[in-house]
């Protein structure tokens, strides 16, 4: 996600931060800031380029002389990359200057109380609310402001603020959003992420949620939600920085794996108000929606695997017809889509080439597009009707995780939104399900508790020939998906295929000891999926049969990896995590370059 830095010492600040900033360029980020305090006066510094850019433009710092500071790397989530859009970001009469992580759920209810009073909003962020509020409540003592400030704020939020009477001084807040304090001799520092710390400490405080600092060249003091002091030991770090910008974990992929509940708990969160779903600024209405008679759903790769499922959930829900393409054929085959057909194309990049080209296609044709996208301001977000943005940061790894999770989580809150709208959902189905996805990040942490069992089904997998995976319905889609993570980061063969067509001529690749996993966690449809798994055993398969808590495992399954039991029309969430474990695993054990696989790119900008 994005990168706060601050420091407050007896050194020049900018050294730190211009330092800091390049530290957490692994992390992504499309806008840089910094904001230094210097005799009363706050000076800003932006850049939509690299950190090397605002080094240039500062003259390596030198034009921003002062013993406090702040920074940030910023990932849009509000508002398209810009200068006006990137942090820091100032009260109006300059006093206060706020970083910010994390993302603000009442931002709208803010934004329209501070315009009554007369603010004039530069950006349109969330964050610029943050400086405003804390000016609104500040009576000369600014931890006290940032305390009533934060207590308006609903959402997410890692936060570092510079006031101008405090010469000496950075004050940090956090609720979700991670936030670091690094301890040094006549300096103390705040960060994001650990990987900008080493460097200069070792020494580190972990802010708790709810809770608020105020540092200064001696430490730091920590206070609760209601004000009063904690006490706290620091704790040293010993990993180096290789491990610190992977968090620890030894790959990416890994981390980003991990990541996942988060994820989504963001991308649902930020569009929930008053138990309701809220899409704003969507042009897509329920006039609009009335007069569609088809949806076509078009993508590539793992966002492809996203809308299988989305076809199924959208069929159960809308009861329109929904149909599935793979972009690079949609444009070649002369496709059916007017004005009476919504397409919604999905891309983790927001520059898929193939998606971008059969987007262009659906509007030419007349079709309104709604786009699924993770980067803001992407060319596919920029071309399309309407655009709904997941959070999932960035995703170095090449192979997707959490933005196929996200991308699941948008599908089914668009689908449960839409369904309402026309009318095909009652309120009280639609807050059942509703429930149902806010509950998924919880699902999803403890299916990540099964690394242990999947880490050592991974250490069995055959290092040779090919290895299936069998679903029916959703299970089918995610088979897919599993199949996908399995062979373009382990290089072995693995082939999905609906438990019905076995029998159409896949089976005969079913031979003594090649291993079968039965994606089982269809519960009207088990019973035929035990007959498929009877199938393969019988001809000498070893089957890993996934299946949801609480069921009587299949009995011709050799092991059965056990996830959370979730809304039926919900278990794609849950159920990939143990098989994008499975992958990463396997291809570890393999000795492959598991962030960045061979022949792959990220971002697919080539036909």
């Amino acid at each position: 996600m994005c990168g706060i830095v601050g420091y407050t010492g007896n050194e020049p600040a900018i050294d730190f931060l211009l330092d800091g900033l390049a530290r957490l360029e692994y992390r992504g980020y499309d806008s840089a800031g910094v904001a230094v305090l210097n005799g009363g006066n706050i000076a800003v510094e932006k850049t939509v380029e690299r950190i090397g850019s605002l080094k240039r433009q500062t003259r390596n710092g030198r034009s921003l002389p002062g013993r406090a500071g702040i920074g940030h790397t910023r990932w849009a989530t509000h508002g398209a990359p810009s200068l006006a859009n990137a942090h820091p970001h100032l009260s109006a009469d300059g006093r206060f200057a706020v970083v910010h992580n994390g993302i603000l759920e009442n931002d709208a209810a803010l934004r329209r109380e501070l315009a009554a009073e007369g603010v004039a909003f530069r950006s349109e962020t969330d964050t610029e609310i943050i400086p405003h509020l804390i000016r609104r409540y500040y009576e000369g003592d600014p931890v006290a402001a940032v305390a009533k400030a934060v207590e308006r704020l609903a959402g997410s939020y890692a936060l570092g603020v510079l006031c101008a009477d405090c010469p000496d001084r950075l004050i940090a807040a956090r609720r979700f959003s991670p936030l670091l304090i690094g301890l040094a001799d006549g300096a103390t520092y705040l960060a994001s992420d650990v990987t900008a710390l080493l460097p200069r400490t070792r020494r580190v405080l972990e802010l708790a949620d709810g809770e608020i600092a105020l540092l200064t060249p001696q430490g730091a003091r920590l206070f609760d939600r209601e004000g009063r002091p904690v006490e706290r030991e620091a704790s040293r770090v010993t990993f180096d920085v290789g491990a610190a910008e992977k968090g620890g974990w030894a790959h990416f992929m890994q981390k980003e794996i991990m990541e996942q509940p988060q994820a989504v708990a963001q991308t649902v969160e930020r569009r929930i108000s008053g138990g309701e779903i809220v899409f704003s600024g969507l042009r897509l209405d329920a006039a609009l929606l009335s007069r569609i008679r088809r949806i076509a759903i078009v993508a590539c790769g793992s966002a492809y695997h996203a809308g299988a499922v989305g076809k199924y959930v959208f069929e159960e829900l809308l009861r329109i017809p929904t149909e599935l393409d793979l972009a690079s054929e949609f444009r070649y085959r002369n496709p059916l889509v007017g004005a009476d057909v919504l397409t919604v194309v999905i891309s983790q990049s927001g520059e898929t080439a193939d998606t971008l080209a059969a987007l262009r296609e659906a509007k030419a044709r007349g079709s309104h597009v709604l786009s699924i996208v993770n980067v803001v301001g992407s060319s596919i977000a920029r071309a399309s009707d309407d655009v709904l943005y997941t959070f999932a940061g960035p995703e170095i790894a090449v192979a997707t995780t959490k933005g196929y999770s996200t991308q699941l989580a948008l599908l089914y809150l668009f689908a449960v939104w839409a369904a309402r709208l026309l009318g095909r959902l009652s309120a009280d189905e639609a807050g059942r399900l509703l429930d149902a996805i806010r509950a998924l990040p919880q699902a999803m942490e403890r299916a990540l508790r099964l690394a242990p069992q999947m880490e050592d089904l991974a250490s069995r997998s055959p290092t040779d020939g090919s290895i299936f995976f069998i679903g029916r319905n959703l299970d089918y889609a995610v088979a897919q998906e599993a199949a996908l993570k399995l062979k373009e980061i382990s290089y072995l063969p693995a082939q999905a295929c609906a438990g019905g067509e076995l029998k159409h001529g896949s089976i005969s690749l079913i031979e003594e000891g090649r291993t079968v996993i039965a994606l089982d966690c269809c519960d009207r449809l088990s019973d035929k999926l035990a007959g498929n798994i009877r199938e393969v055993q019988a001809r000498g398969a070893r089957v890993i049969a996934c299946v949801p808590e609480g069921r009587a495992e299949p009995s011709a399954a050799d092991e059965t990896v056990r996830v959370p039991a979730v809304h039926p029309l919900l278990t794609a969430s849950v159920e990939v995590i143990p098989f994008q474990l499975y992958a990463y695993f396997v291809a570890r054990d393999r000795g492959c370059d598991v962030d960045k696989p061979r022949n792959l790119a990220k971002s697919v900008t080539v036909e």
